[in-house]
């Protein structure tokens, strides 16, 4: 494990110290002492793809932020038909304060690491941190800022606007040591052809069609079917409609 060496490493658990919720998520809120009980009470577990993490209506008694991969969010209807309403990546904090009860269901949609902690534990830290309630509020407002661009691609976008759109998002978050500024990525699609479909609400075969073009343009290498390069990722964001 990769520990990173700066001056706010002093007194901090080693399980925290390479984390990057500790730097760039919720955790980064809290000081040593706080880190220290609540390392206490966390676990660290791996979730396969397809296994569930939180499930509509569920009982929420713990919450967690995501260390790498990526947790797919539906909504479900009372029939059974379900929506994709969000991604999450690393380092998001996956949950909803208050709530007794999820309403939403999360699944990993890649092999996904969390580390989870007691509902209580966050709880009782948010009244003591004020430093902490602001780092998931401004989550909260961050999350109601991209679903609100969300609504913009689904309802004013093009088809082809709207994947490349899917594919910016995921080079800019799926890789959370790679900094804003990146020029190119590599990632795997976290979502299959029918799922992609589903959360822009496309076909399977429009977004396969528009996947070719992106390729056949050269904006993109896709290699086995799953495997996405983007040696440009400006040229990737113009055909966005950004």
């Amino acid at each position: 494990m990769t520990v990173r060496q700066d001056i706010h490493s002093s007194g901090i658990p080693v399980l925290c110290q390479s984390c990057e919720a500790r730097h760039r998520g919720v955790c980064g809120a809290l000081d040593a002492d706080q880190l220290i009980g609540l390392a206490k009470s966390s676990s660290r577990h791996r979730i396969e793809p397809g296994g569930e993490l939180v499930g509509d209506a569920e009982t929420v008694d713990s919450y967690s932020n995501v260390l790498s991969g990526v947790v797919k969010l539906t909504k479900s209807l009372s029939d059974g038909r379900q929506q994709i309403v969000g991604l999450q990546f690393a380092p998001d904090f996956l949950g909803r304060p208050f709530k007794a009860e999820s309403e939403i269901n999360a699944e990993a949609a890649t092999a996904v690491s969390l580390c989870s902690f007691p509902k209580t534990a966050i709880e009782r830290m948010m009244k003591e941190s004020p430093e902490l309630e602001h780092r998931l509020l401004k989550q909260a407002l961050n999350e109601l800022d991209e679903a609100r661009d969300w609504m913009v691609t689904l309802g004013r976008k093009t088809a082809a606007e709207k994947v490349a759109s899917f594919l910016v998002m995921i080079a800019r978050n799926i890789d959370p040591t790679v900094g804003p500024t990146a020029r190119s990525a590599t990632f795997d699609l976290p979502l299959t052809r029918a799922d992609i479909a589903d959360f822009l609400g496309l076909t399977i075969e429009t977004v396969s069609r528009q996947l070719t073009r992106l390729r056949t343009d050269g904006v993109i290498r896709i290699e086995n079917n799953r495997r996405v390069m983007v040696d440009n990722l400006s040229r990737l964001e113009q055909r966005s409609g950004a």
